[in-house]
């Protein structure tokens, strides 16, 4: 009977074994802040975010003041002037201010971001596939309001403080700028976003827009690519040593059972063949 008392506990050791050795592994892609001029360096609750930002206060990668500042025409975030060729009529204001507050606040960005040489930031987003109704509503919210310039991250004149229309360059209408909801998304922000044709709730793109009660889209849209991502021969050629040393590192728990397990169950962990365990 000792020995079947010993077999019983060093099966209950074994499981807790299995049961510590997959404990899940922080994925590197989801749920993460990058590191840029105002971003928390992890994300968490923000209860009093601003109005357009306030979707994201369960789990923000942005503060309130930063909330804030993306509502205003002249922001401190960047100095950014929207009304550089007129006053930006409000409904098509509204979309730039909750690109704004994606950009700053979405913890939903991590299988996006590139590294970068700035002065301002060391990562960035690059090819976020935006929902259709995302993007074709920007357009069309946005295609009478007139701009000088095609792409509005670089190529500024600088001299006053805030951005302005460079010399000898013409304000024009949106719709002349950027012929195509695709040509606005793509390329006012040197490919930050991608447009698709997928649509809101496919669970295969971001939304700029949701509505808090219904939780975030955006959680499962990250691990969806993070997933994808993981899955490139690039991806495993450039992270096969770091998921390794994931996989491979047992915890604590792990690492005090062991010999426990081993000592108790006699041939170590072999278990009864398929015509049972035979007399004992």
């Amino acid at each position: 009977t000792g020995l079947a008392v010993g077999m019983g506990v060093g099966q209950v050791l074994l499981v807790l074994l299995a049961a510590s050795t997959v404990m899940p592994v922080k994925d590197p892609l989801l749920n993460i802040c990058m590191d840029a001029k105002h971003h928390k360096t992890k994300p968490g609750p923000e209860g009093m975010l601003h109005d357009q930002c306030a979707p994201w206060k369960d789990n923000a990668c942005c503060t309130a003041n930063t909330s804030s500042e993306a509502h205003k025409d002249q922001s401190n975030l960047y100095n950014f002037n929207w009304n550089h060729c007129g006053l930006m009529p409000p409904k098509c204001k509204r979309h730039f201010i909750q690109d704004t507050c994606l950009y700053e606040c979405s913890p939903n960005l991590g299988p996006w971001i590139d590294q970068v040489d700035s002065s301002w930031r060391r990562e960035r987003i690059l090819h976020v596939p935006l929902c259709k109704e995302d993007c074709e509503e920007w357009w069309e919210d946005c295609k009478d309001f007139v701009t000088c310039k095609e792409n509005w991250h670089k190529g500024w004149n600088w001299a006053t403080g805030t951005n302005r229309c460079p010399w000898g360059s013409m304000c024009r209408p949106f719709s002349h700028v950027f012929p195509r909801p695709k040509d606005l998304c793509e390329k006012i922000w040197s490919n930050s976003y991608k447009y698709t044709t997928e649509h809101r709730g496919s669970g295969r793109c971001i939304q700029m827009w949701f509505d808090p009660a219904q939780g975030n889209p955006n959680v499962v849209v990250a691990k969806y690519y993070a997933w994808k991502k993981r899955s490139s021969p690039a991806w495993m050629k450039n992270a096969t040593p770091e998921a390794d040393k994931a996989v491979c590192a047992l915890p604590w728990p792990a690492l005090v059972l062991l010999p426990l397990a081993l000592v108790v169950v006699p041939g170590g962990a072999g278990g009864c063949g398929s015509h049972g365990c035979g007399s004992l």
